[in-house]
């Protein structure tokens, strides 16, 4: 539909569009930077989504059962803000649209989960907002599952470009979506056959809507500058028992004389040809003007949900107190009050028997005591259940069957599956976790940044941690991944020891609420390190004393999880020699720099050279080898500098001199 057409048909819908269009070309132009074509394009699909469709409440905007919007070609974050803005969201103001990408502002260039009310998940990178949908999609179902339809009912949208549809996680994404028939799930693809390099066509030749349908999905079209056609092809989406794709044919900056070209895509503001393209829409009126009635019909709009929250809240006040309180909790995130007495009688239990075990193994141990009494898990591994110990009996699987089912069965989709996870903790409600190799957090990558950039509290299950998994080779031996895992800002790396460790470490991951922990854990047996049992959650210090010197401190061995029992056997060899020898377990680096200087001090004094053992590159290590300051003593490291081999597990140690003798030789060498 031509604009002359459209502007004389629905002239109501067209003012109220034309306010998305003319905000965004007005910020980017104050910003001189930005995408102005893509909300430009969407505005149609966007203003009845928002008008007949979305139930939502600016007025609260973390309402528990309100449908979520996700932009996931969050490069066209104006389209988002504009909308908020435009339905009286309290944060959004006309300030904030006019300091767009500007410091301090909520309206970042893309996007910002916790910057703005009214943004479900951070977007930007392409394909991660679809992929983080299936997560919603999937929470909705579980959670309306197991309260009911009456307290959790909603639908999960998302606004997809190309470029989102070009991303491998893309395929990962809705390829799940589709075999877990995620009805309440509804994507609006952008097809306006444009990306920044030019026309899609350029570099993909791909059926989008053949290819939707061949996962699984309801495929549906309209014209996406066609109000009546739009209604039609959300409401047939609405009534599908599958996840839906609707290919709404846009035309990117319409009505600019970028229409339809790459330049469309970024930033335009050229002054004559804004003052064109506003003069095509009739909009006469200043930088940042809406008029009053237009800005009073969004408002009324944006209002409308109010009565559906109160209607909601009348229902959720007819539940018990205990239910309310429990309903409560879960969204808040609180880990439940029987958590603590639960690990404790874990740790109390292994130091009677300790056992020698993997710390995967005793990663299910703990999950299977925990899970009963933690509701809201969902755990899932892609493709390596056996392998990562994730399951446990009480869990039931979830499917279109079974949506109670707190198992997922991911596939080999590590990136889809840390997307989905980010997903269903942005949602709400449900605490997931996942497992893979540790290797693979290569392939999971880009989710795992984002949960830390979103402060989510995903736990995040990396076994077969080290060279340790032996004959598998290099391919699968994770040298650098605990460096790179370390470098991440706001991620909390666990690596235990024990089984005690390992208790200890899940006590800390599940009571996270704004960080994401990665647990790496072995695939070899592993001895009890711990044998006492203490109340205190050590791991939660980052580092202790596992083992103290008998005569004078000479010596200070730093290990983590399996080459703990390395660093205990190297100090009796040294004590044996009249070298006092501490051990010091250090399972989070993160966690040991959180505690004060004293405590850090206390662990790590000045004096003892310091040896530092772990199967993996040293980088990340230096800070606690070498002393805060750098000169504090001397210091060596016993670990990887290469890739591993294809080898039994007990020859790579040797071969690659991960082994008490070569700590000894390399401690007394320092001395």
């Amino acid at each position: 539909m031509d604009i002359e057409t459209l502007r004389a048909r629905h002239p109501d819908h067209w003012k109220r569009a034309c306010a998305i269009r003319t905000l965004t070309l007005d910020a980017v132009a104050a910003a001189n930077s930005g995408h102005s074509g893509m909300p430009m394009g969407m505005a149609d699909v966007a203003t009845v989504l928002f008008e007949k469709h979305l139930n939502f409440d600016p007025a609260a905007p973390r309402w528990a059962n309100r449908d979520r919007f996700i932009l996931s070609a969050g490069h066209g974050s104006m389209l988002i803000y504009s909308l908020l803005y435009l339905t009286g969201y309290a944060d959004m103001t006309l300030e904030q649209v006019k300091n767009f990408r500007q410091w301090g502002a909520i309206t970042a260039g893309h996007p910002e989960f916790g910057h703005a009310a009214g943004v479900e998940t951070t977007t930007g990178p392409l394909g991660q907002g679809i992929a983080n949908a299936v997560g919603f999609a999937m929470a909705e179902e579980n959670l309306r599952a197991r309260w009911g339809a009456k307290i959790v009912d909603h639908y999960t949208y998302v606004i997809a470009g190309d470029g989102c549809l070009m991303e491998g996680v893309s395929q990962e994404a809705i390829a799940l979506a589709g075999k877990q028939q995620l009805s309440r799930l509804i994507v609006l693809w952008d097809d306006n056959g444009i990306t920044i390099d030019g026309k899609v066509s350029i570099a993909d030749v791909t059926d989008q809507k053949a290819r939707f349908a061949a996962s699984g999905w309801n495929v549906l079209s309209c014209d996406g500058h066609d109000p009546e056609d739009i209604d039609r092809a959300l409401t047939a989406a609405k009534a599908s028992d599958k996840p839906t794709m609707i290919a709404c044919k846009t035309h990117i900056a319409l009505g600019h004389a970028a229409q339809d070209t790459s330049k469309g895509h970024g930033a335009l503001t050229d002054a004559a040809q804004m003052a064109a393209a506003k003069a095509a829409y009739g909009w006469e009126y200043g930088p940042f003007e809406i008029p009053a009635d237009v800005k009073k019909a969004w408002e009324a709009k944006g209002a409308r949900g109010a009565k559906a929250h109160a209607e909601w809240h009348a229902r959720f006040a007819a539940l018990s107190a205990a239910k309310q309180a429990e309903f409560t909790r879960i969204f808040a995130g609180e880990a439940p009050a029987k958590l603590a007495s639960v690990i404790r009688g874990v740790k109390k239990a292994a130091v009677e028997s300790l056992p020698k075990l993997a710390t995967r193994a005793a990663s299910e141990k703990v999950l299977a005591a925990v899970n009963p009494v933690m509701t809201e898990t969902i755990g899932g591994s892609a493709d390596l259940t056996g392998s990562n110990n994730t399951k446990t009996a009480d869990l039931g699987v979830f499917t279109p069957e079974d949506r109670k089912g707190r198992y997922v069965y991911y596939g080999i989709r590590e990136h889809g599956m840390a997307a989905a996870m980010n997903g269903m903790a942005l949602h709400g409600g449900v605490r997931p976790y996942g497992g893979t190799f540790m290797c693979f957090t290569d392939y999971a990558r880009p989710s795992m940044r984002l949960s830390a950039l979103m402060g989510l509290p995903v736990v995040y299950v990396m076994t077969h941690d080290s060279i340790g998994l032996g004959e598998d080779g290099p391919t699968h031996q994770p040298v650098e991944h605990l460096a790179i895992s370390r470098a991440t800002p706001n991620t909390l790396v666990i690596r235990p020891a024990d089984m005690v460790e390992t208790a200890e470490a899940w006590e800390v991951a599940l009571t996270q609420k704004a960080t994401p922990t990665v647990l790496a854990l072995s695939r070899q047996n592993l001895p009890a390190v711990r044998k006492a049992h203490v109340n205190q959650n050590l791991v939660a210090k980052g580092a202790y004393v596992l083992a103290e010197a008998t005569g004078k401190r000479q010596v200070i061995l730093i290990a983590t999880g399996s080459e703990v029992e390395i660093a205990l056997k190297a100090r009796d060899a040294l004590e044996a020699e009249g070298i006092g020898t501490r051990v010091v377990s250090m399972p989070s680096m993160e966690l040991f720099a959180q505690q004060d200087e004293a405590y850090r001090k206390r662990i790590l004094p000045g004096g003892p050279v310091r040896v530092a053992i772990e199967a993996g590159v040293r980088q990340g290590w230096d800070r606690w080898l070498l002393g805060e300051r750098g000169k504090e003593t001397k210091a060596g490291f016993v670990g990887m500098s290469s890739f591993g081999a294809s080898a039994p597990m007990e020859r790579l140690y040797k071969e690659f001199g991960i082994t008490a003798e070569n700590a000894v030789a390399v401690a007394k060498s320092l001395l």
